[in-house]
């Protein structure tokens, strides 16, 4: 079976202390700590032991600068055959369909049997995923947490839904999975792993590569533009109530009955 990952290089929340700038037009990158996407990692590691099971290859691609390699070879040293890197100054300023758009492009360059992203990526949106499956007229899932190959025609994928429950389907091949966290317990990559994609070629693809009109993809082609960042204000602080556990549990229902919660 032949894998498409696509993966992204964002902030390390654990790592850092997101600031908004001044002006409010982007968060402080500056010293920022960088690592691959969390739900994209998990994609990563279902593909790869999707191929121990049944054969194939996983390549992982990626949309960024320079230092996107860094994640490109981190997912290789995790155990990924290949990395391709879509960089070009056109694709600066994309939105979810521009970047859709130029995944779309390099899925049509190969031949793909199964194509996963995280179920969301440093924005929050979750739109890339679907964009992308409508864009190739593929059959999407979203929030899938189990895959089952069945054949090499279909998969089973199970998805998480309202109230916890979950709901389970049968998706003919080629499609497009969302994957949400916790469908496995990604590997730990080993600095022999590193070192052994220290030196491997990763292709990079531009606009022209791609067959794209530099005017679709980036902030000329974006049909959404963040307008501003901002830390919402505080409201009011939290009452917190003191003393025994019997004198807490006395002073909490008197508040609920003040304030109409009982009575």
């Amino acid at each position: 079976m032949e894998i498409l990952v696509c993966v992204k290089r964002v902030p390390d929340s654990s790592e850092n202390e997101i600031e908004v700038k001044g002006d409010g037009t982007d968060i402080e990158r500056d010293d920022l700590v960088y690592s691959v996407n969390e739900w994209d990692n998990y994609a990563v590691e279902e593909a790869i032991q999707i191929r121990d099971k049944v054969g194939g290859t996983v390549t992982v691609a990626s949309v960024g600068d320079e230092e996107t390699e860094e994640v490109i070879r981190r997912e290789m040293a995790m155990g990924a055959d290949n990395g391709i890197h879509l960089m070009d100054d056109a694709f600066e300023g994309s939105d979810g369909k521009g970047l859709a758009t130029t995944l779309k492009a390099l899925v049509e360059q190969g031949s793909y049997d199964l194509i996963l992203t995280g179920a969301q990526a440093d924005d929050g949106a979750g739109q890339v995923g679907g964009m992308l499956a409508a864009m190739l007229d593929y059959p999407f899932a979203s929030l899938v947490n189990l895959i089952e190959v069945v054949d090499d025609k279909k998969i089973k994928v199970g998805r998480e839904i309202a109230g916890g429950n979950q709901e389970m389907n049968e998706i003919d091949l080629p499609c497009v999975l969302s994957i949400q966290t916790g469908i496995n317990e990604p590997r730990y990559v080993g600095i022999r792993g590193i070192r052994k994609v220290a030196s491997v070629e990763i292709p990079v693809k531009g606009v022209s590569d791609l067959g794209i009109d530099a005017g679709v993809v980036g902030a000329a082609g974006a049909k959404v533009k963040r307008l501003d960042y901002f830390v919402p204000e505080l409201g009011e602080g939290a009452e917190m109530l003191e003393g025994s556990t019997e004198e807490i549990i006395e002073k909490l229902i008197e508040l609920l009955k003040a304030k109409g919660g009982i009575k």
